[in-house]
């Protein structure tokens, strides 16, 4: 498949996307979030995908909005049929497979909102990080007001959003935007040191579901969120990977997962009770 601004590859399954526009510190371009979002509606189809790492080519993760071709009018007045504020469709968090941000430098705008749709972040210590959505004349995008408050609470969203500050990786973990902080040359080893962990020793199923009430749940109440790790439980136990999980380690090996993300996750997904 071709992709534009982005390049794919995949190896024992773990599929590594890199936003491909060094040449401008990957500043997001219409293509690179169309792009974007067909390699995650591709890879959460792909059975030999277990993990999706993100990261930047180059020295930078995403510099935001690319500014160079159209000046002042970058944010300018926009078809109202057409136009979305999160223009990569799906975002990282209705994959069913757990994505990775490997964030290897500066990510500022955009390029911020789009690591926090991820399930871990690992920063670079020496990246430049910020919402300046409103020292630009806009807001913060791609579902940032869902996923950063989540992240962080409500007060100290208000304060990056509303102040548009820069800051650094250590700032950016002592906050909670960042799992892990490390220097640059190390985010992306570090990132798929973890992904190829996962490939091999989480069963895909479980991953899966277990990713989806996550998300789910800051919405819930606790007898809510039992109902529905209940019921989830039965979708996964007494199947093949359940036994071959326990199998595993008693045996001291490798797993050798069967279940598919693709043709077992649950559809409908349960509703919760209570």
């Amino acid at each position: 498949m071709a992709y534009r601004d982005l390049t794919v590859s995949i190896q024992d399954g773990v599929a590594l996307l890199t936003l491909d526009r060094p040449e401008r510190r990957n500043a997001f371009s219409g293509a690179m979030g169309e792009s974007l979002g067909r390699a995650y509606r591709a890879c959460d189809d792909d059975d030999d995908v277990r993990v999706l790492v993100v990261t930047g080519a180059g020295d930078a993760f995403c510099a935001g909005a690319d500014f160079s071709d159209t000046g002042g009018d970058t944010f300018g007045e926009q078809d109202k049929s057409s136009f979305s504020s999160s223009p990569v469709d799906p975002p990282a968090f209705r994959l069913r497979k757990p994505v990775i941000a490997a964030v290897n430098g500066h990510a500022v705008g955009i390029g911020l909102s789009l690591p926090m749709q991820c399930d871990v972040r690992i920063f670079a210590r020496e990246g430049k990080y910020g919402f300046l959505h409103t020292r630009r004349g806009v807001l913060p995008d791609a579902y940032a007001h869902f996923t950063v408050p989540l992240a962080i609470g409500f007060a100290k969203t208000a304060e990056l959003f509303l102040t548009g500050r820069r800051f650094e990786g250590d700032e950016a973990e002592h906050l909670g935007l960042a799992t892990r902080v490390l220097p640059a040359a190390e985010v992306l080893p570090a990132a798929l040191a973890m992904a190829r962990d996962i490939a091999t020793n989480v069963a895909p199923l479980s991953a899966s579901v277990c990713k989806r009430l996550l998300w789910e749940s800051r919405t819930m109440e606790p007898d809510q969120i039992e109902s529905m790790e209940t019921a989830l439980h039965h979708v996964v136990m007494g199947r093949p990977d359940a036994m071959e999980g326990v199998l595993a380690f008693l045996e001291k090996r490798a797993p050798r997962w069967s279940l598919s993300v693709p043709r077992d996750f649950p559809d409908p997904w349960p509703t919760p009770k209570g």
